[in-house]
């Protein structure tokens, strides 16, 4: 760091890349050194888009600076735990996207390290900065939802098709970061079915149901073979409900003053059920970036030596549940439970 000046790098400018550079650039207080990737023709706008940042191909360049105080890294999702592990150990900060890495083994090696180290580990689950993601966790945490039944979510599009992760690894983390935050808990058992129709042994399209404290029931449904794109989460609680629907543009959230009142029965086997049915409602949601929000909680956490909401702990247990419900996918939807 060069006065109040963080240098930082970004390691892989494929589709991500340049949406992270973007916002990194956008925050006074950092300065972008570098950026790498390994194609070199990926370089060739780098100085007229960020004048002063340099470009490389070698990501021991970035890891030997003594002068990076921090690294980004967006890149395949089975490069992340060499990557990590090698900034980690010559002393950076490190953000690295989502999933954290591509087994439970690995994720939990990188958290000590860092923990040992002293290091900044955050992932870029990058939902949990949504304002509308902020705005249910207020409402559930209010308790106008009452006791929280069940969630259901999907997030399905037709592609893209990834050659080296399943639907699971690609599309999961995100609706999982996000049960995570909402519950403030670990399920207690996943289970999964799917399969693979278009690239063999590489599943398109699965539905996971989990178990959380409370016994609450989370279904949800990931795919990339479907006829439209969809991004639709269900909650039910006791008192109301809510449907967080992130394709629309304006109402992103909404409650629904609905619900079942259950009368003890004043006689045997006689009982009552009044159904409710009023008013809609959809707060008011800011429209900043995620992204952004992301990027400044990585900087503040370096600046003052705090923990990001998306922490190495909470990466860690999203790689877990992920890594239980492909051994549940492989064999046959079995319950697999969560230590």
């Amino acid at each position: 760091m060069k006065g109040n000046t963080m240098n930082f790098a970004l390691i892989g400018y494929g589709y991500w890349g340049p949406n992270l550079a973007r916002n990194i650039k956008s925050i006074p207080g950092i300065n972008l050194k570098y950026i790498c990737d390994v194609d070199p023709d990926r370089g060739k706008n780098i100085n007229f888009r960020y004048p002063g940042t340099g470009f490389v191909c070698d990501c021991e360049a970035i890891a030997n600076d003594k002068e990076i105080d921090a690294v980004l890294i967006a890149t395949p999702v089975k490069t992340h735990y060499l990557l990590c592990k090698m900034m980690l150990d010559n002393g950076k900060d490190v953000f690295v996207e989502k999933p954290l890495a591509y087994s439970t083994d690995h994720a939990q090696e990188l958290v000590n390290l860092a923990e040992k180290n002293e290091k900044i580990l955050m992932i870029g689950h990058t939902f949990l900065y949504s304002p509308s993601v902020n705005e249910i966790k207020k409402i559930i945490n209010s308790g106008e939802l009452g006791e929280i039944y069940f969630i259901s979510s999907s997030r399905v599009n037709l592609g893209k098709h990834q050659k080296d992760v399943s639907v699971l690894w690609d599309l999961a983390p995100h609706d999982l970061s996000m049960f995570h935050y909402w519950l403030e808990s670990n399920p207690h058992w996943v289970s999964c079915n799917g399969n693979n129709y278009i690239i063999k042994d590489i599943p398109d399209v699965a539905f996971m149901h989990l178990n959380y404290p409370g016994d609450i029931c989370v279904n949800l449904e990931i795919a990339w073979l479907a006829p439209s794109k969809l991004r639709r989460v269900a909650i039910v609680g006791s008192q109301k409900m809510l449907v967080y629907n992130d394709m629309e543009t304006l109402e992103k959230v909404k409650i629904f003053d609905k619900g079942v009142d259950y009368k003890d029965p004043e006689s045997f086997g006689e009982y009552q059920l009044s159904y409710r049915s009023g008013n809609i409602f959809s707060p008011y949601i800011s429209s900043q970036e995620p992204l952004y929000l992301e990027v400044l909680d990585f900087y503040n956490s370096i600046k003052n030596r705090t923990q990001p909401v998306s922490n190495g702990r909470l990466g860690l247990n999203i790689v877990k549940i992920i890594e239980k419900a492909e051994q549940s996918l492989n064999n046959k939807g079995e319950q697999v439970k969560l230590v």
